[in-house]
């Protein structure tokens, strides 16, 4: 007997990516009747298979996805189709070595993996506009069809193609206009690199020159986003136009500008991936990789994708078992999926979608965990997904719009994490660049909020939040840094980090005293700085803790002294300091310092709410739905009971949905209530 269809038209899509084609023995008609016992209302498929939809050079085979679509549509399923770009069909490498992507130095990559050509060839494009013609097309209008996903994770190489390297030459022309400017903004008369003409301009492999290095990244980033956007554009012509435009988003690619990519999309979608276990704990060590390592890390997964829109997003895919290869079996404890699943809500997420559904039994990814394992049968990730399915239904009234509550703004600089790639202030073994530094600073102040009890948005631009930080705002305009001082007149508290206003828009150090156009509004300036190959103690606000990696020689020159460095030589400087200017303050950090201070110094800053928790275990997050209503997320990370404390009555939106009166709520080990 088939199921009844779950709701889908208001709440949280409940999904995961549903692969019949790479099953041995696919059992259809089961697989479904399982998906909709468990609630799931959403499907994600076909982007992974060209070669299954054009098996030939122009030989289409286009129905196998038929019965899929069916299938879903009775059960009151959608389904997100995806268009097969970024995985091509091994006839056409054979037919186009040409197109396999060339990397620094000269090597092409070997066709085996994914991703390999480059899509910027207008032979590539051929045959890409021809498969999604014919996938589109054919499946675009089906009435279970939610919206198509454009290409798969785009960004993931630099292509160094000869064809390419001749735009970027354009690109080049046509933005500086003469070489001589061009001589001039990047200090070309360094080393003899000064150009006479265009043609003279050396490839990126060999370059050492952070301003070209900058332009490279930009424009690299530029041509992810056009691929996109043509695809976009292709796709409009072929389906209704109710149908979504998105492409599941891979954060940590090195050619991509989310935001700008986003733009020519109707949402944004992405992965938030995490270490379960005991690496989804409040007192794990920031590590900087495609998954997270901590709660923060899953909370700012989704930050980030709320901000390349500003608006509500998909997770297209996040864990449902096993994540990172054979070597890494660690399935989520006992109430971790729910747990990622309401955080991801709380910050905005519109869809959980699961990948996938069943764990392949061959492949790059055979141990990469699904809802069902290797024997297809249900079993305890089953049962969770789908109490948790029936949990989002049962709160679906509740849930639907939520907007993200924010008490600090975080300003992300995509051309200050380029150029700090390229010249990064942090070493973690005391001789080799940390090419994430950018990364390490923000997450490290972004955890620094949330162990503070504040609710974090990434913004691109000065807004009016009561903190605003500026993590290694490396490259820094003019326009911005006085952007900056307004917002302090004003009453805003600003947090700056070292590196921040260091450096001009093309990545070359300001020939002035740092920090530079931000050094009145600091109230300090500091002439040298140093790297720590060992952690130097800290005291200040009340704490003792260790700076690390780095130490700015901070002169005050109006600011206060906060925390100083317990040292023999760097004893002389403060590290921490405050300045007040006008109705707002500044606060400068010269240096990488540990958990508690960086907390403290968002301690204060914290708002005052209907629910409240010291634990350092607990982390509060709040919302305001649809309907006007703020509805508050209280997780308890750890294997340990906890109690947060309601200030006024509540109702649950989980669980019974019962009236709560003021006092203490029960946290049981690794779970979450969300009240209102």
């Amino acid at each position: 007997m088939t199921p009844s269809p779950p709701t889908s038209s208001t709440g949280i899509r409940f999904g995961t990516a549903y692969y019949w084609e790479y099953q041995q023995s696919p059992d259809l008609e089961r697989d479904l009747d399982l998906m909709a016992r468990a609630r799931i209302d959403t499907i994600r498929v076909g982007e992974s298979v060209w070669s299954t939809w054009e098996p030939r050079d122009g030989e289409f085979d286009l129905g196998w996805l038929t019965p899929v679509l069916d299938g879903a549509h009775e059960r009151g399923m959608k389904v997100l189709l995806g268009t097969p770009t970024y995985a091509v069909p091994p006839w056409l490498q054979r037919k186009h070595p040409e197109l396999a992507v060339v990397r620094a130095g000269g090597h092409r990559i070997p066709w085996g993996a994914r991703q390999e050509v480059d899509f910027t060839s207008p032979t590539f494009l051929r045959y890409a506009e021809r498969v999604i013609r014919q996938v589109a097309g054919h499946h675009g209008g089906h009435p279970a069809v939610l919206g198509i996903q454009l290409d798969n994770e785009p960004g993931l190489h630099l292509i160094h193609n000869e064809p390419v390297f001749e735009r970027f030459r354009s690109w080049l022309a046509e933005r500086y206009g003469d070489v001589g400017r061009l001589n001039e903004e990047w200090g070309l008369a360094y080393w003899s690199h000064r150009l006479t003409c265009w043609d003279e301009l050396w490839r990126p492999d060999g370059n050492t020159t952070p301003s070209y290095d900058l332009a490279w990244r930009r424009f690299q980033a530029e041509l992810t986003t056009e691929f996109i956007a043509w695809q976009a554009a292709l796709v409009r012509e072929l389906v209704p136009e109710d149908r979504e435009l998105t492409t599941c988003l891979a954060y940590q690619r090195p050619a991509l500008h989310d935001a700008e990519l986003s733009k020519h999309l109707t949402v944004t979608s992405g992965n938030a991936y995490y270490l379960p276990q005991d690496a989804l704990a409040r007192d794990s060590p920031v590590e900087i990789t495609w998954f997270a390592t901590d709660p923060a890390g899953l909370l700012q997964a989704a930050d980030r994708m709320y901000a390349s829109r500003g608006q509500r997003f998909w997770v297209t895919e996040t864990n449902a078992g096993s994540i990172a290869g054979s070597q890494l079996n660690l399935p989520p404890y006992d109430g971790q999926l729910r747990q990622a699943a309401w955080a991801l809500v709380a910050r905005g997420a519109e869809m959980i979608s699961y990948w996938h559904w069943h764990t392949l039994p061959y492949g790059a990814e055979t141990y990469w965990g699904g809802i069902l394992g290797h024997a297809m049968r249900p079993g305890r990730v089953y049962d969770e997904v789908a109490a948790l399915g029936a949990e989002l239904e049962q709160a679906a009234g509740d849930v639907t719009g939520l907007t993200p509550d924010a008490d600090a703004g975080f300003l992300y600089s995509h051309e200050s994490k380029w150029a700090l790639t390229f010249q990064p202030p942090l070493t973690l073994d005391g001789r080799n660049p940390d090419r994430d530094s950018y990364e390490r600073v923000l997450a490290t102040f972004y955890r620094g909020a949330v162990d503070a009890g504040l609710q974090v948005a990434f913004v691109s631009q000065v807004k009016r939040l009561p903190v605003l930080v500026a993590p290694a705002l490396y490259c820094l305009t003019d326009e911005l840094a006085l952007e900056l001082e307004d917002y302090v007149r004003g009453g805003g508290h600003l947090i700056m980090t070292f590196r921040t206003g260091y450096a001009d828009e093309e990545a070359r150090a300001r020939a002035e005293v740092a920090p530079g156009p931000l050094r009145a509004l600091a109230g300090v300036r500091y002439l040298e700085y140093s790297t720590l190959l060992e952690p130097v103690p800290l005291h200040g606000l009340g704490k003792r803790d260790a700076a690390r990696h780095w130490a700015d020689g901070l002169e005050l020159e109006g600011a206060e002294p906060l925390a100083r460095y317990d040292h023999h030589h760097f004893g002389r400087w403060p590290a921490i300091t405050r300045h007040r200017v006008g109705a707002g303050t500044v606060t400068y950090v010269g240096t990488l310092p540990g958990r508690e201070l960086t907390a403290e110094l968002f301690r204060r800053q914290r708002p005052a709410g209907l629910v409240t928790a010291e634990s350092p275990q607990v982390t509060l997050h709040s919302a305001v739905n649809a309907r006007g209503e703020r509805l508050w997320f209280a997780h308890n990370w750890s294997d340990r009971e906890s109690t947060v404390t309601l200030t006024a009555r509540a109702t649950e939106v989980t669980g019974h949905r019962e009236p709560l009166p003021p006092g203490p709520l029960r946290l049981a080990p690794f779970d979450v209530r969300v009240v209102k």
